[in-house]
């Protein structure tokens, strides 16, 4: 039963590497590619990398037009690569097939006759060979025999598959193993009743005859072989030191997944899933500040599938290569499997990713994805909520850290944070007490107004008795209902106690964000659908008036457009009020840009760009009277489910409103600085450049006819740079100092869609 358990574990890893099975993995030699299954249910095999020709399909979700999508390969459930070429196990038949790197063939089966109709449970594609598990993927068999073929190139660059008595041992035909990976003229294996075994050609140079423990996760790289051991969690690497540098500097803390370059390895943490690296130039590259699923590598780049939204995420090391431009793809987090989850992992939800039509990641209901929990977070956040069955572990932002459980995490100091508790519960009960008074002194002459509406049919449909929800601002109350009756696109009147139910009780692992007016929630209705949900905040209640918030609504009911992120509701009960909005899932420019999303390619940037223009075109020339954003910038723009950019949180007409030319010129300053954004990449005030001011930095530049120097060098560079070049030219003319020689926007939006239909940025 250990060997059992212990086998079980080694299929829920997601580890990928040269000669490693996994959801994603890697070719090696010339042409770096990748390939990963995707998130659509059906495990299709995407794969992308630098100086690739082929085109992908037409499809809503492909973005980059040099990415290809192999739609004639067959659904699999695992992946391998080797050197220019790929190994998967078919998902529906567990037989193997493999394929040239780059080049889809009709018969793309490099497998030898004897072997194809086999099923096997593993498979690990090494330099020029492939070694596979026999038994069927889906089976409980916890082992299998080993067979091994060659896959050649010949000079004409193309490859056949034969059999190989170079990987041929008497000795290890005869054994059961629980995994296997391979390397350059190499392969290795768990055996079934402990230790390790290698075979092939280089197999002595790794000098593993004496290693009888068992591991969690393998990775091979060329001349290397690295393991987490089932004892006690140490790393352990055999082979070339040369080729995995000192295993010593990615720490003692234990890995769940490994992946191996030509002279380096990476890890995922298995207390915070953060990726750490060792053997590379510029530990630098290596992405920050959030976790991931499964990571691969080839010579030079690792990739990895992002846990938070399952997107794919790839950096350069020990190379001066341009980096990757993944396609904005979902992939899967793991390999499809029917055995239960073991202790220490989940089976992913595909609900948290809001796709209405996806029912699962596999091919098949009885499937699941079993990945390792997380127990800790990584720096800046605190653990909120525990790794559960079908949920991992939920890390909250420092700055919603209220209490004792998590100062010490974050580093608050006890005496500073009961002051600020002291202090906040004073403001409260003083407030609460003004407010009691002055909500008395003016419900005789609110109340019987408010009553008069509801019998004429204002509130039709919610004039029942409220349940007391209780009073969520502290005692802050509006004065009555808003007078909105119906408007364009029928805005639903929410009841407090559904919101409060959609947001899990306004609960910090819902929110999605904080400014001035309050928060914002991620809200799942009764009837599926998920929204956002403002929520004003005890300030925003006390100093808008009634009769504002009125106006307020009463301008976003007429609001209806592509590129703004639209009203779908409200709510004004117990003292509440609350707006409910479109759900943006792939959330703000500002995170793409600048807060480790995954970065956006230059077609995506330019439509984006465009889309920013038509909306405030629409808010300043098609709405009567216009309304001015007055804080246009890149956490404003959002990001809906087909990529398409939303503006948020623009200003509304109040009764203090004066100024209303001089804020529609200030719209197009920061839409000048959101396009210096979107070019280079960087913040629009960073104190780690000289001058920190963007337009500072960047107009001089673009005067002087240097504008290429401004661009995003983090961002693979386009074949044709002329309409990055444009966007520079209006970037400059937005953000002049005289606002009478700024364009107008009916301008910059007609040229920004001229740049984006002419199609050059290819």
């Amino acid at each position: 039963m250990l060997q059992i358990s212990i086998f079980l574990h080694l299929f829920f890893v997601s580890a990928t590497a040269y000669g490693t099975m996994g959801p994603i993995s890697a070719s090696f030699g010339k042409r770096d590619l990748f390939c990963a299954i995707d998130a659509s249910g059906n495990q299709n095999i995407l794969c992308f990398g630098n100086n690739v020709t082929s085109q992908p399909p037409s499809q809503s979700n492909a973005s980059s037009s040099s990415l290809p999508y192999f739609t004639n390969l067959p659904p699999m459930s695992a992946l391998s690569g080797g050197q220019g070429f790929f190994c998967g196990i078919l998902a529906n038949t567990s037989q193997p097939c493999c394929w040239p790197a780059g080049k889809p063939a009709a018969d793309p089966l490099l497998v030898p006759p004897a072997y194809r109709n086999t099923a096997y449970s593993r498979i690990a594609a090494g330099k020029s060979h492939v070694c596979a598990v026999r038994g069927s993927y889906f089976s409980d068999r916890a082992s299998g025999n080993v067979d091994c073929w060659e896959v050649a190139q010949t000079p004409n660059n193309s490859f056949i598959a034969k059999q190989s008595l170079a990987f041929y041992d008497q000795s290890v035909s005869n054994l059961e193993f629980n995994d296997v990976v391979s390397g350059e003229d190499f392969s290795c294996g768990g055996v079934r009743d402990g230790g390790l075994l290698c075979w092939g050609p280089n197999s002595k140079n790794l000098q593993v005859s004496n290693v009888s423990d068992s591991f969690s996760v393998l990775a091979s790289g060329k001349n290397a072989i690295c393991g987490v051991s089932n004892s006690s969690g140490e790393l352990k690497c055999w082979g070339d030191p040369n080729s995995y540098s000192d295993p010593e500097s990615a720490g003692r803390v234990e890995m769940v997944s490994l992946s191996a370059g030509s002279k380096h390895f990476c890890g995922i943490r298995k207390d915070s899933h953060v990726v750490e690296c060792w053997g590379v130039s510029d530990s630098s590259v290596v992405p920050k500040g959030y976790g991931f699923m499964a990571i691969a590598s080839s010579d030079y780049t690792t990739c990895g599938i992002r846990e938070d939204d399952l997107l794919l995420d790839c950096w350069v090391v020990n190379a001066s290569k341009p980096d990757f431009d993944p396609p904005l793809q979902l992939s899967s987090p793991g390999l499809c499997r029917n055995r239960p989850c073991g202790v220490g992992e989940f089976a992913f939800n595909v609900s948290v990713l809001n796709e209405p039509d996806l029912t699962s990641l596999c091919v098949r209901q009885d499937l699941k994805i079993c990945s390792p929990c997380g127990s800790n977070c990584s720096q800046g956040f605190f653990l909120s909520s525990p790794c559960a069955f079908n949920n991992d572990r939920v890390c909250t932002a420092c700055s919603l850290c209220q209490n004792s459980s998590c100062w010490a995490v974050c580093g608050i100091h006890p005496s500073t944070a009961l002051h600020l508790h002291h202090l906040l519960r004073w403001v409260l009960i003083i407030g609460s007490s003004a407010l009691g008074f002055l909500l008395i002194l003016v419900c005789g002459c609110v109340f019987p107004r408010f009553v008069a509406r509801r019998r004429k049919g204002m509130g039709k449909g919610k004039t029942e008795e409220h349940e007391d929800d209780g009073d969520l601002n502290g005692g802050v109350a509006i004065n009555s209902t808003p007078s909105i009756a119906s408007c364009p696109g029928v805005p639903q009147v929410f009841r407090l106690s559904e919101l409060k139910d959609a947001t899990n009780g306004f609960k910090e692992f819902n929110e999605l964000g904080r400014g001035s007016y309050g928060f914002v929630y991620k809200a799942a209705l009764a009837d599926g659908r998920v929204v956002a949900v403002k929520r004003a905040n005890a300030a925003t209640i006390i100093h808008t008036n009634n009769r504002d918030f009125e106006m307020e609504l009463e301008i976003l009911c007429k609001i209806r457009h592509c590129n703004i992120v639209n009203l779908v509701g409200y709510c004004a009960e117990m003292g509440e009020r609350l707006l409910v909005y479109e759900y943006m899932p792939h959330g703000t420019l500002y995170d793409h840009l600048h807060g480790g999303l995954s970065p956006l390619n230059w077609t995506l940037r330019l439509k984006i760009a465009m889309q920013v223009a038509k909306g405030l075109h629409y808010l300043h020339r098609e709405l009567s009277p216009p309304i001015p954003h007055r804080d246009l910038k890149t956490s404003n723009i959002l990001l809906d489910s087909d990529w398409g950019a939303r503006i948020s949180d623009f200003g509304l007409i109040t009764s203090a409103d004066k100024d209303l030319p001089g804020d529609l010129d200030t719209d197009v300053y920061n839409f000048g600085i959101v396009l210096l954004e979107i070019l280079s990449g960087r913040k629009a005030c960073d104190r780690d450049f000289n001058p920190p001011d963007i337009v500072e930095w960047a107009v001089p530049l673009i005067k002087q006819g240097k504008a290429a120097a401004i661009i995003d060098r983090y961002t693979a560079l386009p074949r044709n740079v002329e309409p990055l070049l444009r966007l520079a030219d209006i970037a400059e003319l937005s953000v002049r100092e005289n606002p009478a020689e700024r364009p107008p926007v009916p301008d910059i939006a007609s040229w920004l869609e001229q740049i984006v239909k002419d199609g050059l940025i290819l």
